[in-house]
């Protein structure tokens, strides 16, 4: 039996939500940290607090753009970062 691997393309390449900096109001981040992922909010308080925090994973831009303008109103330093591709889709030439 011979395996094969499927390749999907997609239009939206997938992006990172990354928290660079929590800033002076952690109290705030840390509620939209919480709200983002859906995680308890003594898991989002330690996800908070540290310094190039990947917030989400794999996400659309539009949802990754949202996250950071609404982390940016709570007063912290957040980013979005486009996935890289994987090795095995670059091309050997």
């Amino acid at each position: 039996m011979r395996a094969d691997s499927v390749v999907l393309v997609c239009d939206d390449v997938p992006h990172d939500v990354v928290l660079t900096d929590p800033g002076f109001r952690l109290l705030d981040v840390t509620h939209v940290v919480r709200r983002l992922t859906g995680l308890s909010l003594w898991r989002s308080k330690v996800l908070a607090a540290d310094a190039h925090a990947l917030i989400l994973v794999g996400v659309p831009q539009e949802v990754a753009a949202a996250a950071v303008t609404t982390l940016r109103a709570a007063g912290a330093s957040a980013e979005v970062r486009e996935r890289p591709e994987p090795d095995f889709l670059k091309s050997s030439g």
